[in-house]
């Protein structure tokens, strides 16, 4: 799925890259999530230096339930490289997707990419944006952060808060391992506070 062409805007770029065999090196530490990534040739959305996206396999599976559930009105906060509204355009049964993205510049690389009359791209910051006074959305999914890491789950919840009555469902990307690192994360300070207690 590289619909979108290399091109760059401001300090944003999409780029296609490759992925060689053998190299395990490159595998790892190209990716965001810092997941592993098969040979082949991809595409990724740059803000600088820093991998915001890219459509190789496990990015894309993430993607996994909403594709196959989504229907009704759609909200995406993050529009990334287009590839879950290029997905979603494909259902008859999403009537209407709304795209919320805080970056002019991703907005004019992708955009001109996604035609179609359901299709709704504001610029605006996940935040602060506010919805049309009564709107409802049936799906709502959040992708708005560069890597898989805990800390997002402060924000996660912030926006989970502000559609809680506004959705039928919705979720954030890699919020399940998020919590996953939090647990870890807690589990390990109470072992040090109890292991660092005994020589005090």
């Amino acid at each position: 799925m590289s619909f979108v062409p290399d091109n760059r805007s401001g300090n944003w770029s999409v780029e296609t890259f490759e992925v060689p065999k053998n190299d395990p090196t490159q595998i790892f530490s190209i990716m965001k999530s810092g997941r592993g990534v098969p040979p082949g040739t991809y595409k990724r959305l740059m803000r600088g230096g820093t991998v915001v996206m890219s459509n190789t396999p496990d990015e894309l599976f993430d993607f996994h339930k909403v594709q196959h559930l989504a229907h009704g009105s759609v909200l995406i906060n993050g529009l990334g490289l287009g590839c879950l509204v290029r997905v979603l355009l494909n259902k008859s049964e999403v009537t209407q997707i709304t795209v919320i993205e805080k970056s002019e510049d991703v907005i004019a690389l992708v955009k001109p990419y996604l035609v179609d009359s359901r299709l709704t791209i504001i610029q605006a910051d996940a935040f602060s944006f506010q919805p049309p006074k009564g709107a409802r959305y049936d799906f709502v999914w959040h992708d708005i952060w560069d890597y898989i890491c805990s800390d997002n789950l402060k924000q996660m919840a912030i926006l989970h808060r502000k559609y809680a009555r506004r959705s039928g469902w919705q979720d954030s990307w890699a919020r399940a391992i998020c919590k996953q690192q939090d647990q870890r994360w807690k589990k390990q300070e109470r072992a040090y506070q109890s292991f660092s207690g005994m020589y005090q």
